[in-house]
């Protein structure tokens, strides 16, 4: 049932909170820029603030207001949307190249990242499909296939650009909608014996990624190359102790981490913050899952239900992701940290995809 003006306010809260914490951590991690390059850090500064006072404010704002049903009677047109907007990442006069990947477009002024546009579309594509047939199920076509079609064209899309670790977020977040869904056991059993099958496939047929599992195995291994980010992430964190260096005084941002505003952020709050600080962030992390959580199990509508879940499971998986890689718990991703890394798209992406989970929370039962 609606109530209107009965929205979850301790998750808008502890939103709010993540992305001003998140703000005032990527402002020093930004610091290791200005140190060699005066106008990149100035523009980055200028993009990210814009980005989260207005886009992302904007944003949130949106998602708290609309009917999320919307997002259900058009959820096939907003998946195709996001699917034909990724491909012109391939186009000419399009495409960003960064990094060795075509990961970007520019509209306008603004370069835009059209995966992290997946992932909201394709979770709400799913929890549409599964409320609508899954006493179906059973049928391969409705059961199997409606679910493997699109992830297959999102994953051509994704490992050609090529964007591994977003894949893995949309992959994650969506099977979990799917299982809880009601997938048979038949059918989930398939398709994570031919996941697993491609993922081994898909590390040893790319040397970049064959790299990142022997440093996670052995960090010793190319110490000067593919295990530096590891090696210096792990010297940031032991070097913030209990309670850090101070805001601002991380010397490893200053030509020691690569990438200190993107996914080796969390090293930075580690040094500056110690193990109080990082703490304070996975708990905040934290709970915002577990209300995402009592949030989906007190609402009745089956569609609203699934998508809470899928937006719950896509900020815990990408925060898993980058975290636990640079804590050493898992291979290098080179995800953002969600609402604290670098990535204008990202930041609106995420507050958007939580302020709909905070209108949805308007449903509860009474």
């Amino acid at each position: 049932m609606l109530n209107r003006f009965n929205f979850d306010r301790p998750l808008l809260f502890a939103t709010l909170l993540l992305a001003f914490s998140g703000l005032l951590i990527f402002g020093s991690a930004a610091l290791g820029v200005l140190a060699t390059n005066e106008a990149k850090f100035y523009s980055i500064i200028k993009s990210q603030f814009i980005f989260a006072l207005f886009g992302g404010s904007i944003a949130l704002f949106i998602g708290i207001v609309i009917n999320p049903l919307i997002f259900k009677k058009y959820a096939i047109h907003i998946l195709l949307f996001t699917l034909l907007l990724t491909v012109f990442v391939f186009v000419p006069g399009f495409s960003v190249y960064h990094g060795g990947a075509h990961r970007w477009i520019d509209i306008g002024p603004l370069s835009v990242q059209p995966s992290e546009l997946i992932k909201f579309s394709f979770v709400s594509f799913m929890a549409y499909w599964v409320s609508a047939y899954r006493k179906y199920f059973s049928n391969y076509v409705f059961g199997l296939l409606g679910y493997v079609i699109p992830l297959s064209l999102i994953t051509i899309l994704l490992l050609l650009q090529p964007d591994f670790g977003t894949y893995l977020v949309i992959f994650c977040s969506s099977f979990i909608v799917y299982f809880v869904g009601g997938a048979t056991r038949k059918h989930v059993a398939i398709l994570l014996g031919v996941a697993m099958t491609g993922f081994i496939i898909l590390i040893l047929a790319r040397p970049y990624m064959l790299e990142r599992v022997k440093t996670f195995f052995d960090t010793t291994h190319d110490p000067s190359g593919s295990s530096w980010q590891l090696n210096q992430s792990l010297i940031s964190l032991g070097s913030g102790g209990l309670i850090g260096q101070g805001y601002g005084q991380s010397v490893q941002k200053f030509n020691f981490l690569p990438e200190p505003i993107g996914d080796s952020i969390f090293a930075v709050l580690g040094e500056e913050f110690g193990f109080l600080g990082t703490s304070a962030l996975l708990f905040l992390l934290l709970f915002i899952l577990l209300r995402g959580i009592y949030i989906a199990l007190s609402i009745e509508d089956i569609y609203l239900r699934l998508l809470s879940i899928g937006i719950v499971t896509i900020l815990f998986t990408q925060s898993f992701l980058n975290i636990g890689s640079i804590i050493r718990l898992l291979p290098l991703t080179g995800l953002p940290l969600p609402l604290v890394s670098q990535g204008g798209t990202s930041f609106v992406i995420t507050l958007f995809m939580l302020g709909v989970l905070i209108g949805i929370s308007r449903y509860k039962k009474k």
